[in-house]
C-alpha cells in the first residue's frame, strides 16, 4: 500500500537530528511522498531543497501566523518564486495560507489581505492552495467564492455546512492526528460522513500527534516529547478505515487518489516514485 502525506513541516527544527531517518522510515510505512508546505519566506527555498533532496513535493507561500511579521516585500518574493519555479513539478501548490482565528494578538486586516493576494498569486499560477482553516471557515469562503482556487481544507474542524461548501467549491478536507481521539467528536463525525472522494490524510508532523503519542503538560515538562511524523499516517489511517467500514488498503487507495485530485501535479511524481 502507498501513502501521499499531504501535509508535513519536514524542515521544522524538530526533525534537525535524524531528518532524513524521518524519511527513511516514512517510505518503509509506505509514506512515498508527502507535501512540504513553506510557512514563511525564510524557508521557501529549504522546503524545495528538501523536496528535490528526497523526491517529494513542496508548497510556497506565507502562514497565517507568520504574518504579523511578514511585509509587502514578501509577496513580491512568493510572486518571483511561483514564477521561478512555474516548470518544477515537485511545486504542487501555494501554501500554507490562510486565516486564523483562534490565536490571539494576530493582525487580522494584515492576514486578510496577506490571504487574498496569495489566493490572487495561486489563481495566476494555476495551481491549488494548502489552507489553514482553524475558527475561520466562513472567512476564507468567502474569499474563495470572489477567487476560485482549489485544493485542500488542511487540518480541517468545521462544520457539517461548512464542510460541504468547501467541497462543493472543488476542496478536499484533510484530516490527522486529530480524528484519533475519541473527543474530537466533529472530527470524527466529519471524516465518517463526508462523500468518499472528499478526503485526505496528513499528519502535520512535527504536529498535531496522534492519540498514542500525546503527553501531558507535565510529561513535556519532564522532558517526554509527542514529536509526530510521517511513518505515523498509516496508523492513523486505521482510524479513518474504523469510521468508514473500509479496508485499509480501500483507504489507501481513496486518499491516493483524492490527493492526486486536489494537487494534480503529485501525479507525475508518484509516477516516479515507483
Amino acid at each position: 500500500m502507498r501513502w501521499i502525506d499531504t501535509h508535513c513541516h519536514l524542515d521544522a527544527p524538530e526533525f534537525d537530528p535524524d531528518r532524513d531517518a524521518v524519511v527513511e522510515r516514512a517510505r518503509t510505512a509506505g509514506v512515498v511522498m508527502q507535501v512540504l508546505p513553506a510557512v514563511a519566506r525564510a524557508n521557501f527555498d529549504t522546503v524545495r531543497t528538501l523536496a528535490h533532496r528526497h523526491g517529494l513535493a513542496y508548497a510556497l507561500g506565507v502562514h497565517p501566523l507568520c504574518v504579523n511579521d511578514a511585509t509587502e516585500s514578501d509577496l513580491s518574493a512568493l510572486r518571483e518564486a511561483l514564477h521561478a519555479h512555474r516548470d518544477d513539478p515537485r511545486l504542487v501548490a501555494v501554501g500554507e495560507i490562510g486565516l486564523d482565528h483562534f490565536v490571539p494578538g494576530l493582525d487580522q486586516a494584515k492576514a486578510q489581505h496577506f490571504y487574498v493576494e496569495q489566493l490572487k498569486l495561486a489563481q495566476a499560477a494555476g495551481l491549488p492552495v494548502l489552507l489553514h482553516v482553524r475558527r475561520s471557515a466562513d472567512a476564507l469562503l468567502k474569499q474563495l467564492r470572489r477567487i476560485p482556487v482549489q485544493g485542500i481544507a488542511h487540518a480541517f474542524n468545521g462544520s457539517e455546512q461548512q464542510a460541504q461548501v468547501f467541497i462543493d467549491l472543488g476542496f478536499k478536507l484533510g484530516f490527522g492526528g486529530a480524528m484519533t481521539f475519541d473527543r474530537a467528536l466533529q472530527i470524527r463525525r466529519l471524516a465518517e460522513s463526508v462523500p468518499a472522494d472528499s478526503l485526505v490524510l496528513e499528519t502535520d508532523a512535527p504536529d498535531i500527534s496522534p492519540h498514542w503519542l500525546y503527553r501531558t503538560a507535565a510529561q513535556r515538562s519532564a522532558g517526554e516529547t509527542s514529536r509526530n511524523e510521517p511513518a505515523q499516517l498509516p496508523r492513523i489511517a486505521q482510524t479513518l478505515v474504523e469510521l468508514r467500514g473500509w479496508s485499509l488498503s480501500e483507504a489507501a487507495g481513496i486518499t491516493w487518489r483524492n490527493a492526486q485530485a486536489a494537487l494534480p501535479r503529485l501525479a507525475g511524481l508518484a509516477a516516479l516514485a515507483d
